[in-house]
């Protein structure tokens, strides 16, 4: 027997008064609500309604069980609707984590925007620069810079791609003189992002296709391009760090590239999100904004 099926039909039966008009609410037969209710009344080993040819009546056992399972139906519904809701419209908490610097200064720039499209939603963002369990730590969806993405079950959505620059500012280069070839850094003050793979270690691509690696050294290293560019706007010497951090930057002038001809290697936005069957319309709205943000490109 489904004991909840036949909670209902007991449930329509009192409150519609009679076995018939529950029968056509439920779009059942007559007989199986009236079988519903009796398999209900021999599984509890208690008489529930007092029958006559015409007309029932709830005995005290029916009228606790009838207020009871009320209860019951109606959490559960209300459950089934919380869900529902869950599943067509952005609501409840997305937890987010991103980079430190990216969540700072490019993430705090549209997550607003984002929010007021989505009133009926909370957001959690955590920013580090540690590699985090998105799934055991909790997490809805995650925003990463990198080069690669280590092999996992998680869903990849590229969004963007980052330059990785050399910038100083004038002041530093006037005093120093700008490199021409990536040879001549190693005369200079070089900034160094102590998370990168290989911190001292820069892989150049030429124009022609060709690769030059540099090893390079300087009086500053950090694990946050916030303070490399700092130190690059005070003059302090020649900083590597992603277009984001200083694109504006480079546009008043207050920074300069430096061996423009040359590139390194970019690194590459994602969204990351656990693999689900039914994705959340939360973590689908956020990735549908991230990629709308993104299809025109922000740090040229």
């Amino acid at each position: 027997m489904d004991q909840l099926a036949a909670m209902r039909a007991f449930r329509r039966v009192v409150e519609n008064g009679s076995f018939t008009a529950a029968a056509a609410e439920l779009n059942q037969s007559h007989t199986i609500v009236s079988r519903q209710v009796r398999q209900l009344e021999l599984q509890l080993g208690a008489q529930l309604l007092n029958r006559t040819t015409r007309r029932f009546a709830l005995t005290e056992a029916g009228q606790e069980y009838y207020e009871r399972s009320r209860l019951i139906l109606d959490q559960i519904d209300d459950a089934s609707q919380a869900v529902s809701a869950h599943q067509t419209k952005p609501s409840g908490t997305l937890r987010i984590n991103a980079p430190m610097a990216f969540g700072t200064l490019e993430l705090a720039q549209w997550l607003p925007q984002f929010i007021l499209a989505n009133p009926q939603l909370k957001v959690d963002l955590v920013c580090n620069d540690r590699l985090v369990d998105i799934i055991e730590e909790g997490f809805d969806v995650a925003l990463r810079l990198t080069r690669g993405l280590q092999d996992s079950t998680l869903i990849a959505k590229r969004l963007a791609s980052c330059e990785i620059l050399l910038v100083a500012a004038p002041a530093y280069l006037q005093r120093q003189g700008a490199p021409q070839q990536p040879a001549d850094l190693a005369q200079h003050n070089c900034l160094t992002y102590t998370l990168a793979q290989k911190p001292n270690e820069f892989e150049f691509y030429a124009a022609d296709g060709s690769e030059q690696t540099v090893t390079v050294r300087g009086n500053l290293q950090a694990n946050t391009g916030i303070a490399l560019r700092s130190a690059a706007l005070a003059g302090l010497g020649i900083a590597t760090t992603s277009s984001f951090i200083v694109h504006e930057d480079l546009r008043r002038g207050d920074l300069q590239r430096v061996l423009p001809d040359f590139t390194l290697k970019p690194r590459d936005l994602y969204a990351i999100y656990p693999q689900n069957r039914h994705l959340s319309p939360k973590v689908r709205a956020f990735v549908d904004f991230a990629v709308a943000w993104y299809g025109t490109p922000r740090w040229d």
